[in-house]
């Protein structure tokens, strides 16, 4: 392995923008070189919440060569408290960050904890809701000291109000893939008799507005004979998503905003028809998509599933994001980890 001769981890040292790093790094920046054109790139990861396209995102990039580490933030989002942060911050002293070429940040409140050590550059993922929500002001502060920073949407970049790379999340063409509707029926339990709507949320996270989901689809039904259902689908195995989306006649998006929601680049990876807010990246992503609908207002968000649920057809989603294939993703981010070392 090809390390620096970079300073040890210290807590609480100050940290020399990125331009002042490289330009006095001297030999480490030398030795540096040598990693990204050898075989060996090793990682560390800082993550609030191993999710399941972050799992995703670290499986690529270890098929693509790339060695990873990740500390995660204990507890969950609801219990995590300042006792959680710090039990996280002597995880990651417990580290040395000599041992890595990299260490990447995803999501903005780890940013802190990764920007602690001042001897490996930091790259850090922005997802949405850290840059969009209540501690955007902290995720772009802690942006402008990164070397190299990802966010999912031409949104996001604008939001943070500096230079980054726009990199939606990847998609598992393996796993989110087209199957026969009968057959994904059969294997959820849905009746062949009636519309289903597939709202992939739990109705509990008030960013993604289940209400206004249940009013769009309320009022849908008074327009068809038979029966339309709304089907919340939350607490199963990611693995099981697929066959959801792939029963459904739609799947609806009512967030009050979004990055570039996974939800929806899964959904037209199965071919689902997508009605959805417009948030994030979604209307981007759907241009050119077939029964596919975006609306700002609630009667657009009812006309176009009234429009989808009619055509009685799938999307030809999967066709339009062949980009986001996962290896994809992960070279353009291997791309970014070479920048951040030279």
């Amino acid at each position: 392995m090809c390390y620096g001769n970079g300073s040890d981890f210290t807590p609480g040292v100050s940290r020399d923008t990125p331009r002042q790093r490289r330009s006095s790094c001297g030999l480490e920046r030398g030795v540096r070189t040598l990693c990204i054109y050898g075989e060996l790139m090793r990682v560390l990861n800082v993550v609030t919440t191993r999710t399941p396209f972050f799992n995703q995102q670290i499986a690529s990039l270890e098929d693509q060569g790339v060695q990873t580490e990740t500390v995660r933030v204990p507890g969950t989002a609801r219990e995590r408290s300042l006792r959680h942060y710090a039990l996280f911050y002597k995880r990651i002293l417990e580290k040395n960050p000599l041992d890595y070429d990299i260490i990447h940040s995803n999501y903005g409140l780890t940013t802190p904890f990764a920007l602690a050590q001042p001897s490996r550059p930091v790259v850090v993922t922005l997802w949405g809701s850290d840059l969009m929500g209540p501690y955007g002001s902290l995720s772009k502060a802690c942006a402008k000291r990164c070397d190299e920073v990802f966010v999912r949407s031409r949104e996001m970049k604008e939001a943070l109000g500096s230079d980054a790379h726009v990199v939606p999340g990847g998609v598992d063409f393996e796993l989110f893939r087209p199957m026969p509707q009968e057959q994904a029926l059969e294997a959820v339990s849905w009746s062949h008799e009636e519309k289903h709507v597939l709202f992939p949320y739990s109705r509990d996270r008030d960013v993604k507005n289940y209400p206004l989901a249940e009013e769009v689809v309320s009022a849908v039904e008074d327009r068809f004979e038979v029966p339309v259902n709304l089907q919340v689908v939350s607490d199963v195995s990611h693995d099981r998503i697929p066959i959801y989306m792939n029963a459904a006649d739609a799947l609806v998006l009512t967030s009050d905003r979004e990055g570039s929601p996974n939800t929806i680049k899964e959904a037209m990876a199965c071919n689902t028809p997508i009605v959805s807010t417009d948030v994030g990246d979604v209307r981007e992503r759907l241009d050119g998509v077939t029964h596919s609908k975006v609306g700002r207002t609630k009667p657009e968000l009812v006309d176009g599933l009234v429009s989808v649920l009619s055509s009685d057809a799938r999307s030809n989603g999967r066709e339009s994001i062949q980009d986001l294939r996962l290896d994809r993703i992960a070279k353009r981010i291997i791309r970014v980890y070479k920048q951040a070392l030279t």
